[in-house]
Order: C-alpha cells, then sequence, then structure tokens
C-alpha cells in the first residue's frame, strides 16, 4: 500500500515543466480568457428574489 509519486507534479512545480512537453501558451490564454469570462458572467448575475428572502430571514 506505497503511494505512487511518480507522475505527480512536486507542489511549486508548474504544470509541464520538467516533462519534457513544451507548454501550449495558446491554450493556456485560451483557458484564462475562458475562465475569467464566465467568473465574470457569475460575478454580474443577478441574486434570486427566493434567495434575498432566506438570507433575510437570518437577520
Amino acid at each position: 500500500m506505497g503511494h505512487d509519486t511518480q507522475n505527480e507534479t512536486p507542489a511549486g512545480t508548474p504544470a509541464g515543466k520538467g516533462t519534457g512537453k513544451p507548454r501550449d501558451t495558446a491554450r493556456d490564454r485560451q483557458m484564462g480568457t475562458a475562465l475569467r469570462s464566465v467568473y465574470q458572467q457569475t460575478v454580474e448575475e443577478a441574486v434570486p428574489d427566493e434567495f434575498l428572502a432566506l438570507l433575510g430571514k437570518l437577520d
């Protein structure tokens, strides 16, 4: 029941470093843009009235 650490990325080591695979910076950039877009849409989304009513009951 040992721990297999061969396939794990060491803490503090960026993914792709030391694996012999070049990083795909264009793909990384696209992923970052997509994540920021989803986050921004979530932040701007209105809070449903039902949820606000529940929060009001906590006071």
